[in-house]
């Protein structure tokens, strides 16, 4: 298979389903936004090193990005939806959503309680997960804006990605704790800036 088809050489790319749509268009602006959340989180992936939660969260999180980005790049017909239920073997549901939580809880429970506004930054693999972070909100941002305009986007799929910028903004601080990086905290103010 060749990875390039011309098809999309005028502006305009497939649903999956059937149907072709501006490669401008909201849809697919939201499953551009949500390859690039999988993309940052890869980064970060990249150099997690020792940590094999971490990484292992992280794959499982990349997987549930392209069950998500597949849900979204769907053509918003019957057909095109039945024939996604048959193919996709997972789709972003409440149990994800209870599985970030879980894991929020968990790794939460081994920092400092926080008392400020953290700083995106510490060890490199912190700011590459805080980097995703923000890719991921951007991301959930676009869903948001897909469903305010009248697409049919399930809930459970905006409440996962809400979570997941959680669940990353933990590790992001997790991250600086197992390489013994203090958080640097933000109160406010700008002394000794």
């Amino acid at each position: 298979m060749k990875i390039y088809t011309k098809r999309g050489d005028l502006g305009q790319t497939d649903l999956f389903g059937g149907g072709r749509v501006s490669k401008n268009s909201l849809r697919v602006k939201v499953f551009g936004d949500i390859d690039s959340a999988n993309s940052a989180i890869g980064l970060a992936y990249s150099i997690v090193g020792s940590s094999n939660h971490l990484k292992e969260l992280l794959e499982k999180i990349m997987k549930l990005l392209f069950c998500a980005g597949a849900e979204i790049a769907t053509a918003p017909k019957d057909s095109a939806i039945n024939l996604l239920k048959r193919d996709l073997k997972n789709h972003v549901s409440q149990k994800h959503i209870k599985w970030l939580e879980d894991n929020i809880d968990q790794i939460e429970g081994r920092l400092a309680p926080l008392k400020s506004f953290v700083l995106p930054t510490g060890s490199d693999t912190a700011a590459r997960l805080h980097f995703a972070r923000t890719v991921v909100r951007k991301a959930e941002i676009s869903l948001v804006e897909l469903k305010e305009a009248g697409s049919d986007v399930r809930e459970e799929i905006v409440i996962f990605f809400n979570r997941l910028s959680d669940l990353l903004f933990v590790m992001a601080r997790f991250a600086n704790h197992e390489n013994s990086f203090n958080d640097i905290l933000w109160d406010g103010s700008l002394e000794n800036a």
